[in-house]
């Protein structure tokens, strides 16, 4: 099987999990939305993830892991396994130790952190948040862990337990909140929360076991190794800060807006995310290990091929979301989330936030790659400078554009950041390599970007159409019309890309064909 090949292999695996995981994460919200509607309580509990998340992201989301799998994974590639081992199990035991550490200062001076995020809430909705904070605190170390064995596992090439265990958290939430939340109240998807962490960590072990896992009990910090990743880790550890931040000035000021503005925020900011992580999350994750490996060998021909094939691949299919979710974002929202407590009001509210976020999905996908790019090639200092000077613009655009236009000036303000810091970094990555297949990807961009315009324009007419037909009173309907003009957008599109001839479909369509070429054979067979 070749490089291209294995890349195409992981990808699929990675993005079915993501797809069912996604799906999941749907139910889980309407599940939310649906017993407690976009109010002051679903603020809470969108605010009362902030603190354990940063701990998480900072210590082991982004930070330890992109460090991590170059270290790792170079041993690997160097035939040095059982010390790359050594490597591993004392980062293992180093988090423990941080993890520990940090989770009993946040849960010490949590009330003091959520009045630092949140101070428009009022004193009991504070209080609310301390608790719920103090009970998410404990998903933390699970999903610490979590970090260093799927660093492991993917290091090795092996994605698919680690793509179920996202599954399985977000399937832990929806069960417990959905037999709990209508008796105990919002508490219940807290529980949720740490109950899926929980199982997210349990499930990598079997498959670290049939890898031979070798642990040992050592904390040598002064392992070339360890060193090597404290190098890296330190600026990547800067810029999550950097960016994390960010997301706290936001919340910040939507804070003080009106009751339920942070919760369509924060939901408008999820169904953005989707292909973001169905897609370019699932391509970053599977040509990382690759990457990591053509730059230890210092293969950078292949290197250069990989990333582009990587981020060609990402405007693709990404492209074409922003158009659709502009299209058909109200009527979708009014179909998946309009029943129960939520109100055609927040339909409204989060369909307009949607509108502004829409834009960021180019540019946060396309740094799913770059950041990666630069981590494979284990300079990690350029991503965080970048980081560092955009979150300058984004102070700046957040508290320029909040008053005039409220929570959808908080939206724009984070896609005009993403969208900025992609350029910046494509930019000093042509300065860095040379050649980075320049006037391919621009074309493929281009290429998409003109099919997009027209797939968004057909999807909009088909949808109004059919709303005009059909009316909106019922799911069914609803559900006739917005999956028609999906459906219609995604024919016109490939269509339109294979006019187009656009690379990356042709390379989609002879993966097809080659694998039911494979499927014919082994069946003759």
């Amino acid at each position: 099987m070749s490089e291209r090949e294995k890349v195409a292999r992981a990808v699929g695996i990675i993005t079915i999990a993501m797809v069912a995981s996604r799906i999941l994460g749907y139910v889980r919200d309407a599940l939310l939305y649906y017993i407690f509607g976009q109010t002051r309580i679903t603020d809470i509990y969108n605010a009362a993830f902030s603190i354990p998340d940063f701990i998480y992201m900072i210590l082991i989301g982004g930070a330890l892991s992109s460090a991590f799998i170059p270290v790792f994974g170079g041993y690997l590639a160097k035939g040095e396994e059982d010390e790359g081992w050594q490597v591993a199990s004392i980062m293992l035991n180093l988090v423990v130790v941080l993890m520990v550490a940090a989770i009993t200062l946040g849960m010490v001076f949590t009330p003091q952190l959520v009045h630092l995020l949140v101070p428009g809430f009022k004193a009991g909705e504070i209080d609310m948040t301390v608790y719920l904070t103090r009970i998410m605190f404990f998903q933390t170390f699970f999903m610490g862990l979590s970090g260093v064995t799927v660093g492991i596992l993917n290091s090795y090439k092996h994605f698919s337990t680690p793509a179920l265990g996202s599954v399985l958290y977000n399937l832990s939430v929806v069960i417990i909140g959905w037999l709990f939340g209508p008796r105990i109240g919002i508490v219940a998807f807290a529980i949720g929360v740490v109950v899926g962490a929980v199982l997210n960590f349990a499930v990598q072990l079997p498959p670290l076991l049939r890898l031979g896992i070798k642990y040992r009990p050592v904390l040598d910090l002064s392992h070339p190794g360890i060193r090597q990743i404290g190098v890296l880790v330190f600026p990547v550890l800067i810029g999550l800060s950097v960016s994390q931040f960010n997301l706290f000035v936001s919340q910040n000021l939507a804070s003080g807006l009106p009751s339920g503005q942070l919760a369509a925020l924060r939901t408008a900011q999820r169904i953005m995310q989707l292909p973001i992580g169905i897609f370019a999350v699932a391509i970053g994750t599977a040509i990382f290990p690759t990457l990591t490996e053509q730059s230890a060998r210092q293969e950078l021909g292949q290197f250069r091929r990989t990333f582009s094939l990587g981020f060609r691949a990402i405007n693709f299919l990404t492209i074409p979301c922003v158009a659709g979710l502009i299209a058909v974002g109200l009527p979708a929202i009014r179909l998946f989330f309009q029943m129960g407590k939520f109100t055609p009001e927040s339909t409204l509210a989060t369909s307009v936030a949607l509108f502004y976020y829409s834009f960021g999905i180019i540019g946060y996908a396309g740094s799913q790659v770059l950041n990666r790019v630069y981590y494979s090639l284990k300079d990690t200092k350029t991503p965080v400078v970048v980081g560092i000077a955009t979150v300058f613009l984004n102070i700046v655009l957040n508290i320029w554009l909040v008053k005039p236009m409220g929570h959808s000036g908080l939206a724009l303000a984070y896609s005009l950041v993403g969208i900025v810091n992609m350029l910046v970094l494509l930019f000093l990555l042509r300065a860095k390599l040379g050649n980075i297949d320049g006037h391919r990807i621009a074309s493929s961009a281009i290429g998409a970007v003109a099919a997009s315009l027209v797939t968004g324009g057909v999807a909009y007419m088909v949808v109004t159409w059919l709303q005009n037909l059909l009316g909106i009173a019922t799911k069914t309907a609803q559900l006739i019309a917005v999956g028609g003009a999906i459906a219609a957008g995604v024919l016109v599109y490939f269509l339109l890309a294979w006019v187009l001839k656009l690379e990356e479909f042709q390379l989609v369509m002879n993966l097809i064909k080659k694998k039911i070429g494979q499927k014919k054979a082994s069946n003759i067979h």
